[in-house]
């Protein structure tokens, strides 16, 4: 198991942007397949973005293709969503999570979740 910190969610208004940071320890981070998910009040937690061990395969949700970039620093064992263009409907407590080896979209595949951050984006 590895331990997951997020940090760097806020208050931004629609159109801008932020960068969250996935903190990695406790294991080699670059084993693992790391994802990012969020979950809004009242919906299911749903899938946003994972990158692969070494980085150099990405995969995103539709709704935020085009608007996110997952990237990761092996070296600082972090892991990073930038995200632009942000909208009203990106409002939700955002978790990175790992898997060893493979990308995955499930949540369920996923065995170590950071404990979230809040991102909330006003109209």
């Amino acid at each position: 198991q590895v331990q997951l910190v997020e940090s760097g969610g806020g208050l931004v208004q629609a159109g801008g942007s932020l960068r969250l940071s996935c903190a990695v320890s406790g294991r080699t981070s670059s084993n693992y397949a790391m994802g990012w998910f969020r979950q809004a009040p009242g919906k299911e937690r749903e899938f946003v973005a994972v990158i692969s061990q070494g980085g150099s395969n990405t995969d995103y949700a539709d709704s935020v293709k085009g608007r996110f970039t997952v990237s990761r620093d092996n070296a600082k064992n972090t892991v990073y969503l930038q995200m632009n263009s942000l909208e009203p409907e990106d409002t939700a407590v955002y978790f990175c999570a790992a898997r060893l080896y493979t990308m995955r979209r499930r949540a369920a595949d996923f065995s170590s979740w950071g404990q979230g951050t809040q991102v909330t984006v006003s109209s």
